[in-house]
């Protein structure tokens, strides 16, 4: 764990994270990639001395991996990873996560919904957490996916226990050996994927903190999370992740 000595030694410094990998899947985003990777560039790159940026192209249907590739040869911290086909939220984040190699991850969407600057509010915490979450306070989307959301949260706290008041809230930062340690357990790769990750990450004794963070409304693209059959996969692998730890004990 990094001290907080550590932390104040960097930050002295003007770049208060010495090595990041900056993680997010991309399903039809293509209008929201150009400015999505130069949001990252500009606020990390002053706050990090080795800044990678790993972003998966879930088989996305419109231009989004070839934005992607033009992207890589504007911004070198830049790392496409392509699915052939598409495999979900969580096969994206989990694959986007695995191809990390710096010391800490910052786990973030790539619909430019989040205050990127923000990661100043989670840093502090790693003197104390082994991951810092973000909660959307409040959540800019409409009213059924956020009824959605509350009700998705009760559920898997009603399962599992509490892990976090808002699960899915794609503003994680924590250290890559964390995800090393938890990520090849986890088996959902759909909606779930963010459930399973909190609830083995707090299985595992690792210590999680959460930070209220700001939320925008999508101004491009469409978001997935509503969609039925991505509902009903979530449930599947809800009951099924439910099955595995009670084998497990």
């Amino acid at each position: 764990m990094t001290s907080t000595t550590s932390l104040e030694h960097l930050a002295a410094q003007g770049r208060p994270i010495r090595s990041l990998s900056v993680c997010m899947p991309a399903y039809n985003e293509e209008e929201n990639l150009p400015g999505m990777i130069a949001d990252v560039v500009a606020v990390m790159r002053p706050r990090c001395d080795d800044l990678e940026i790993v972003v998966t192209n879930d088989g996305s249907k419109d231009r989004t991996g070839e934005v992607l590739e033009e992207l890589a040869r504007q911004y070198p911290e830049l790392k496409p990873v392509h699915h052939e086909v598409n495999q979900g939220y969580g096969a994206a984040a989990y694959t986007a996560i695995s191809h990390a190699t710096k010391e800490l991850i910052f786990f973030t969407d790539s619909d430019r919904q989040f205050v990127l600057e923000e990661i100043d509010r989670l840093l502090p915490h790693l003197a104390e957490a082994d991951m810092v979450v973000g909660y959307r306070a409040p959540r800019r989307d409409p009213f059924l996916r956020v009824l959605f959301g509350w009700g998705w949260s009760a559920l898997v706290t009603l399962l599992f226990g509490y892990t976090a008041r808002d699960i899915d809230c794609a503003f994680k930062l924590f250290r890559r050996e964390v995800f090393e340690i938890v990520g090849p357990r986890i088996r959902s790769r759909g909606a779930t994927f963010s459930a399973e990750w909190l609830v083995r990450t707090k299985r595992a004794g690792y210590r999680i903190v959460e930070v209220p963070v700001s939320h925008r409304p999508r101004v491009a693209g469409s978001p997935t999370g509503a969609r039925w059959d991505v509902i009903a996969r979530a449930f599947r692998e809800l009951w099924r992740f439910r099955i595995q730890l009670w084998r497990e004990g």
